[in-house]
């Protein structure tokens, strides 16, 4: 397994990690799971060092299409069956895919910040996209779904789509092209879509500063402890949850049945597909299911124990765990 870094979400390390780590060891198969640290250069060292100790199942989290492209061709060519995790490589040619409906999440954030907007009274809106990375298949997956979601209230004239940018899953980026949108638009922007909370949190830092965190929604993503605390603060709308459980236990399950020689078993487990984008041909797929999470049930991913108390419960937190229920 070759994770992608350890910015650009704290959930590889923090979640990705221990939930395949348990998962591969609770079904008595050897695994090694590591990450490339942000460079394509070590991605690539660590692809042809695992494909030349000859795995039987090789599972990766793309940096870019062309790294992650290069390294699925070389373990097909070397009889290695693949699988890319949470992110599609396209023109990789994966032998499967395990992630969640990318578009289900994306469309949870669209109708959450509709919800947050309609909370404050805000029927009429100037919004903007900060999205994912260009490069990443998810980012576009992401967009399609909020996109679709926002769309009505597009079409109708309540909201204004006035920013459309790219955040590149970076906070300080992300704080950037916020600030380029909030200047071009004199400040008139009341709700944002943020494809993941690591860009939310730059973004919210900006909000401080104008003294209007708190008072345009802004969404998220991946369910970080900083994410977390931004709700509980009343500074971030939302974030989605995806529980990795949930997707490791099904990268798993498939990894396994495919070292047993169980393509029938790794099938049945794959029951949909997406389509590439470069080759215009299907991956099967196994796609876990996402869920909103708003400050009324943060709880939530806390008693599932995708995050713990004592991470999020901290300093000024304290106090809102306390009042959301969360001990």
């Amino acid at each position: 397994m070759i994770l992608p870094d350890a910015t650009t979400s704290p959930r590889w390390e923090n979640n990705d990690r221990p939930s395949l780590t348990a998962a591969f060891k609770a079904a008595g198969v050897g695994s090694d799971i590591q990450n490339a640290g942000g460079d394509t250069a070590k991605f690539g060292t660590i692809c042809d060092s695992m494909i030349n100790e000859g795995v039987k199942v090789l599972m990766i989290v793309n940096l870019d299409p062309e790294s992650g492209s290069a390294c699925l061709k070389k373990a097909t060519a070397a009889g290695i069956t693949s699988i890319d995790y949470d992110r599609l490589t396209p023109g990789g040619g994966a032998s499967y895919y395990v992630s969640f409906d990318n578009v289900v999440v994306g469309q949870l954030m669209g109708e959450g910040l509709q919800k947050c907007l309609t909370a404050e009274g805000k029927n009429t809106a100037n919004i903007i996209y900060i999205n994912g990375a260009e490069t990443d298949n998810n980012a576009s997956l992401f967009k399609e779904g909020y996109a679709k979601a926002l769309k009505p209230k597009l079409d109708s004239g309540d909201y204004k789509l006035v920013g459309d940018v790219s955040g590149e899953w970076d906070a300080n980026k992300a704080a950037n092209a916020f600030d380029g949108l909030y200047t071009k638009n004199n400040g008139n922007i009341d709700g944002i879509v943020s494809a993941n909370d690591t860009m939310a949190g730059g973004i919210i830092a900006r909000l401080k500063a104008n003294g209007l965190a708190g008072k345009v929604p802004i969404t998220g993503q991946d369910a970080s402890v900083g994410g977390l605390q931004q709700i509980l603060a009343g500074n971030q709308c939302m974030t989605v949850y995806k529980n990795t459980d949930l997707e490791a236990g099904l990268a798993s399950k498939l990894a396994i049945d495919l070292i047993k020689g169980d393509t029938a078993g790794a099938d049945a487990l794959a029951t949909g597909s997406v389509t590439d984008p470069t080759t215009n041909q299907p991956v099967k797929s196994a796609l876990a299911t996402p869920e909103a999470i708003f400050k009324n049930n943060v709880k939530k991913v806390i008693d599932d124990g995708f995050q713990k108390a004592s991470d999020v419960c901290t300093g000024p937190y304290a106090k809102l765990c306390t009042q959301a229920g969360i001990s």
